[in-house]
């Protein structure tokens, strides 16, 4: 696999799984990202400008770090493909697999590549000794009902589940609450008008936050 750079959104359909070793629980609040307009170009700024003039008496805020981001993909085909993408913040991680590559065609049994894949990310995760939730959102795109759209995201997020709480289990490390949804349609981050785009709104995220340095 080949990797190259681009940009993810990170992104939970009601209910939570509901599976006897660790608990998954629903999580209320919707993806991080979800929504958030694509960045465009800055506007330009005329540096002497009387409008950019602080009041008289007025200081400056504080100043403070923002929020970076780097992202890494990795595809077997192109790079205007990513197969498995990976998101790293200031404060969380985020995993994007598309689902060409845990499953069959409109299915939620995940393929034998698929567990490879997820062991490393769950040595990922018990390397990093993460102690808060962890989330897995399933997403689709808009072909079919929403209805049928909702179902297949949630097994399919469920699958994805299992196997990472299997893992770490195995790893010594099964004490992990997951937050397992299934988003269908919504927050897509591209535009279903064409197969290569709608490839990469049927997605599995997973999401944590190691704990701070």
């Amino acid at each position: 696999m080949k990797p190259a750079a681009a940009v993810l959104v990170v992104l939970l359909t009601a209910g939570a799984a509901t599976l006897s070793a660790p608990a998954a629980l629903a999580d209320p609040n919707p993806p991080p990202s979800a929504g958030e307009p694509t960045p465009t170009a800055p506007v330009r700024v005329d540096p002497t400008s009387p409008g950019l003039r602080l009041p008289e008496g007025a200081t400056l805020a504080p100043p403070k770090v923002l929020d970076i981001v780097s992202v890494s993909d990795q595809s077997s085909v192109a790079a205007s493909q990513p197969e498995q993408r990976q998101e790293t913040s200031n404060s969380t991680i985020t995993y994007a697999l598309q689902s060409e590559v845990l499953f069959p065609k409109d299915s939620a049994q995940l393929s034998p590549s698929a567990t490879s894949r997820l062991q490393a990310i769950a040595s990922d995760i018990n390397a990093r000794h993460v102690t808060s939730p962890i989330r897995v959102f399933g997403f689709t795109d808009d072909l079919g009902t929403s209805a049928h759209g909702l179902v297949l995201s949630k097994q399919r997020a469920d699958a994805v589940y299992k196997v990472l709480a299997r893992e770490l289990g195995a790893l010594g490390d099964g004490s992990h609450t997951f937050q397992v949804r299934g988003y269908g349609e919504d927050y897509p981050i591209a535009d279903n008008s064409t197969e290569t785009s709608r490839r990469q709104n049927r997605r599995v995220e997973i999401t944590f936050t190691p704990p701070a340095a």
